[in-house]
């Protein structure tokens, strides 16, 4: 009767809000409404786009590779000639061939109304042509400098999308955990109407405690539904703030559930391999060492000096002043001089240089002890995500079983007690044995998951297509 009601008040306000509008539609037509395309929901795969798009590490990773390519260039452009110019305007005493010639005048006092204007230009022209590793070790260190910042970036990428599976599989995870909570509460509340029905009866089998007993466990069950919530809300803001949403912006995501992909797992020592052939950081080690060893050797290069091909000009003119052409006469105020030379540029110190080579041989050993950790650390790690995979998938299939059985055994302890054969007891032991067992179960494919993930990132692994 109540729900013939409920149907009756729906129509009846749907005609007293139809009616005006059908009126309305007779007076004036009305303009189309826009059609909105809704938004499909974002699957992982999306997710981890979407991040990597947006993601500010990877702009920075960006930059530093930027500024190693520029430094690259810099490197470079020290092949190339380099000139030097400077101009000058200003004044200068006059001066007449007569004063040298035929004697020169040393008696011609200075005068400040004897002063006229002069203008001036010189040029020099440097072209390296052999500087002993200087330009060339540093272009081949700027060059693996290069490399390296790449795969900084590839391993930034990683973690990214490491970080993504953790918010998208908690999100799935804390949505599990909300349904149980709220299939053990649909039990209870069935459980509790039942005993109440049964105590109104004057039933033997059930008491007040029974009831008291149900509430409680209601109370326990509405506490952890909070908690899923709460994940979910948590995972979701995760999920934008590493999408760079907006935080009050809508997010759908798909309708995964967390399942185990039954595939077979290869060997450890597949893992191993890709972790030793793909690892970014075993990269950024290898160039950082070339890189490391060019800087040695050109460190090593300010021992020698620096052959090169000069060029000079000069220029200078005071239309006071008459030309002297004589080779002997050089007149800073009136000349045009121009020459190029062989020439060698020798700079010596004492320990300067030594200094300089000891520190980027000391960066150049630090680095290998850092190669030495990683080859004992990295493999350390593959086998640490790899026993927890193992783990996980092996706990899922026990816990699978244990949570089918405690299903069984609520719903019979819930039979029994609607037919009044059984005492509410078996129904708070059933159910607490049922809602821990899901829940492990769930948490060990939460736990498969991240340990796949932590595989992949651990070997480098393409971006692989999430099967549902």
């Amino acid at each position: 009767m109540k729900s013939f009601l409920y149907v009756c008040m729906f129509i009846w306000a749907l005609c007293a809000t139809a009616g005006p509008c059908l009126a309305a539609d007779d007076q004036a037509p009305q303009a189309p409404s826009p059609i909105t395309t809704p938004t499909p929901p974002l699957t992982l795969d999306d997710c981890v786009r979407l991040s990597l798009k947006a993601a500010p590490e990877l702009g920075e990773v960006q930059s530093d590779i930027d500024r190693a390519t520029s430094r690259l260039d810099e490197a470079k452009s020290y092949r190339f000639p380099q000139m030097e110019v400077t101009t000058l305007v200003g004044p200068a005493p006059i001066a007449y061939r007569s004063d040298a010639v035929p004697a020169l005048n040393t008696d011609k006092p200075f005068s400040f109304n004897a002063l006229t204007w002069f203008t001036s230009a010189d040029a020099t022209i440097i072209q390296p042509l052999y500087t002993f590793g200087k330009i060339s070790e540093n272009m081949k260190a700027a060059t693996h400098a290069i490399e390296v910042d790449r795969s900084r970036k590839q391993q930034t990428s990683n973690e990214i999308v490491l970080k993504v599976h953790e918010y998208y599989n908690g999100l799935l995870l804390a949505r599990e955990m909300k349904e149980l909570v709220l299939e053990v509460e649909e039990i209870l509340i069935r459980a509790r109407e039942k005993a109440q029905k049964l105590l109104n009866q004057g039933s033997d089998t059930v008491d007040e405690m029974d009831l008291y007993k149900l509430d409680a466990f209601s109370g326990v069950a509405s506490k952890y539904l909070e908690e899923a919530k709460k994940g979910e809300l948590l995972a979701l803001a995760a999920l934008r703030a590493r999408m760079g949403m907006p935080v009050d912006a809508p997010l759908e995501t798909g309708s995964e559930r967390l399942v185990i992909i039954d595939t077979e797992i290869p060997p450890l020592e597949t893992y191993l391999e890709k972790a030793r052939q793909r690892r970014p950081e075993l990269f950024q080690i290898a160039e950082g060492l070339k890189a490391r060893s060019a800087l040695v050797e050109a460190a090593k290069a300010n021992y020698y000096p620096d052959i090169f091909l000069g060029g000079l000009f000069s220029w200078a003119y005071s239309d006071e002043r008459e030309r002297i052409q004589n080779p002997y006469y050089n007149d800073p105020f009136q000349h045009l001089n121009a020459g190029v030379a062989l020439g060698a540029r020798w700079k010596l110190d004492f320990g300067i240089t030594g200094a300089k080579v000891a520190g980027e041989r000391a960066q150049y050993n630090r680095l290998l002890s850092t190669r030495v950790y990683a080859d004992t650390n990295i493999p350390l790690q593959v086998k640490k995500y790899y026993l927890d995979l193992m783990e996980a998938k092996n706990s899922a299939l026990a816990t699978r079983g244990a949570y089918l059985n405690a299903k069984k055994w609520a719903v019979t302890a819930v039979a029994n007690f609607d037919f009044g054969m059984g005492p509410a007891k078996e129904i708070f032991e059933a159910l607490q044995a049922y809602s821990t067992m899901r829940a492990d179960f769930f948490k060990s494919i939460y736990n498969y998951h991240i340990a796949a993930a932590n595989l992949d990132y651990a070997t480098n692994e393409p971006l692989r297509i999430h099967e549902k």
